[in-house]
């Protein structure tokens, strides 16, 4: 499941519509032309059946795709929290009378750490040893106990926070990136679409071209909703992912 989500977009679609067309024409064989038809027919008259299974996918569709986008606003918020830290500590060290080059040194360093080096591993679903070294120096250096003398302890202090918030967003963005608590509602959810292909094709066991019409609308629905959801799974990957722009804009400080 992890490696059909990190497909492109064309090959994901693609899947999507290769699987609810074999279900599809797997169902419609059985009901008209498997040697199990009369069994299958014999069954005809089950009233509600399509309703009941489509609202059981419409709702679980509906849940997976708010937790998709819950998780794309929080990465989005994580990522200008961050930056806004940044921005915050930047213009502390400048405004201090104490010479802090060495701080602006290290956060220019972590940044650009974090936009070169730990973007492309996060869309890998991991992070970066390096960007995690980065973001230590900087700490170490907003933390010396000579800036509280130099600068004063309100400044200090007020740097010593913004430090910290930028290490906690730091921590909530790659949380975000390597989540993949969904993997199992997508499984579901492929499942409840697949049955209720099955739903809808015994409802029309006797009448070939509704069924085959009834189908073609469902799954085309399914392949163009799930594959528009899947595409934004990952919020650091992918044609809807977050980029570092927040971050960028910091180099040019």
């Amino acid at each position: 499941m992890d490696a059909w989500l990190e497909l492109p977009a064309v090959a994901m679609f693609a899947s999507l519509a290769v699987l609810y067309l074999a279900t599809g024409s797997a169902l419609c064989w059985a009901i008209f032309h498997s040697p199990m038809r009369e069994t299958i027919t014999s069954r005809n008259g089950i009233g509600g059946l399509d309703t009941t299974v489509a609202i059981l996918f419409a709702l679980l569709t509906g849940f997976l795709a708010s937790d998709v986008g819950d998780r794309n606003q929080r990465a989005v918020r994580a990522v200008q929290t961050e930056a806004s830290e940044l921005n915050n500590l930047y213009t502390l060290s400048v405004a201090s009378i104490s010479d802090m080059q060495t701080i602006r040194a290290a956060l220019k360093h972590y940044v650009e750490s974090a936009v070169t080096v730990e973007w492309p591993a996060m869309a890998r679903l991991t992070n970066s040893p390096e960007t995690r070294a980065a973001y230590d120096a900087l700490l170490h250096e907003v933390s010396k106990p000579d800036l509280t003398r130099d600068s004063g302890p309100v400044v200090h202090n007020a740097m010593m926070q913004a430090a910290t918030r930028i290490g906690v967003a730091r921590s909530e963005r790659l949380a975000l990136a390597t989540d993949r608590t969904n993997t199992l509602k997508w499984v579901t959810v492929l499942i409840l679409g697949a049955m209720t292909q099955i739903a809808i094709g015994v409802m029309h066991l006797e009448r070939r071209g509704a069924q085959i019409a009834a189908l073609t609308v469902f799954s085309l629905a399914a392949v163009v909703t799930l594959g528009l959801i899947a595409l934004q799974e990952h919020p650091f990957d992918g044609a809807f992912r977050v980029t570092p722009a927040p971050l960028e804009d910091l180099l040019k400080l």
